[in-house]
């Protein structure tokens, strides 16, 4: 499976849609989410120059110069250059001490980094965005119900929460769940995993405000803008990356995956098969449910 040619940038896309009618709208989300879905299972080779000049600026935004890129064929041959790196769970113990000792690592400061993108450009949705405050039904105030989405259209649900169901949610399930936590959890049996970010897999957020962007439902600022194509750049050019104060270790795309679709899902989810992923250095995990 790979990607289409098509380049345009995720925050400089073609001319936004102009249709209100929810359900041409919801058509043109599909579509747009497809495109970003065949990034995120792409198995042509990384695009190395694209992706160390989008892992750049992504550095120059947590202050950091430009590191050395070392590219492995797998997240197993990342293990030993990563050694020593800091995990998730070290993170979260600094987040949680009152006064941490010493520089913030590097990766903690691309997750704050990260997350303030994602603030600003939920702030430049035109309707209240249901990744900020989730968007309920009039007096019960119960949760939307995630619905088939034309059915659900039809029944008054309000295509934000639509899209935010089928966009965001649904490619975090496929990418996510359905991706990259299986894999990782096969990595993790020599030890934990130091924190890293996901390259192709990342493009659940990315095509979520991408797809506002281009059906006209949400405005971004130039630096949002600038700083979303870096992401979105990454994700339609290299795999798993491991961020380092002086060298930034990329994996590149798989040379083979195999996906099917998620039982009972309402919005085409779909999960690597038990041996779906395979490597270019031939690393093939077994992965569980």
């Amino acid at each position: 499976m790979s990607a289409p040619t098509r380049r345009d940038d995720a925050a400089n896309p073609p001319q936004a849609v102009r249709s209100g009618n929810p359900h041409d709208l919801w058509q043109q989300a599909v579509r747009i989410r497809q495109e970003w879905l065949d990034h995120a299972l792409s198995t042509e080779p990384a695009d190395r120059s694209t992706a160390e000049h989008c892992l750049t600026a992504i550095y120059a935004r947590a202050s950091r110069p430009r590191p050395r890129f070392e590219w492995v064929d797998s997240p197993d041959k990342a293990r030993p250059l990563i050694t020593g790196w800091p995990t998730l769970d070290q993170l979260s113990e600094r987040i949680r001490t009152p006064r941490p000792r010493g520089t913030p690592p590097l990766a903690s400061d691309i997750a704050m980094v990260a997350a303030q993108l994602r603030g600003a450009l939920s702030a430049g949705v035109t309707h209240p965005d249901p990744e900020l405050s989730p968007v309920r039904t009039g007096k019960t105030k119960q949760p939307w119900p995630e619905l088939a989405p034309v059915a659900a259209l039809d029944r008054g649900v309000p295509l934000a929460v639509v899209l935010h169901q089928g966009v965001r949610t649904a490619l975090h399930r496929s990418l996510a769940h359905g991706y990259y936590l299986p894999v990782r959890a096969a990595l993790a049996g020599d030890g934990p995993v130091p924190v890293c970010w996901y390259g192709q897999q990342d493009a659940y957020w990315i095509a979520y405000y991408d797809v506002l962007h281009r059906l006209g439902l949400a405005r971004y600022g130039p630096d949002e803008a600038e700083h979303l194509d870096a992401w979105a750049g990454l994700a339609r050019s290299c795999g798993w990356w491991w961020p380092g104060e002086d060298v930034c270790v990329v994996v590149d795309r798989p040379r083979e995956v195999r996906t099917e679709p998620v039982p009972g899902a309402v919005h085409d989810q779909v999960r690597l098969q038990p041996r779906g992923v395979r490597y270019r250095d031939g690393w093939q995990p077994l992965l569980s449910r």
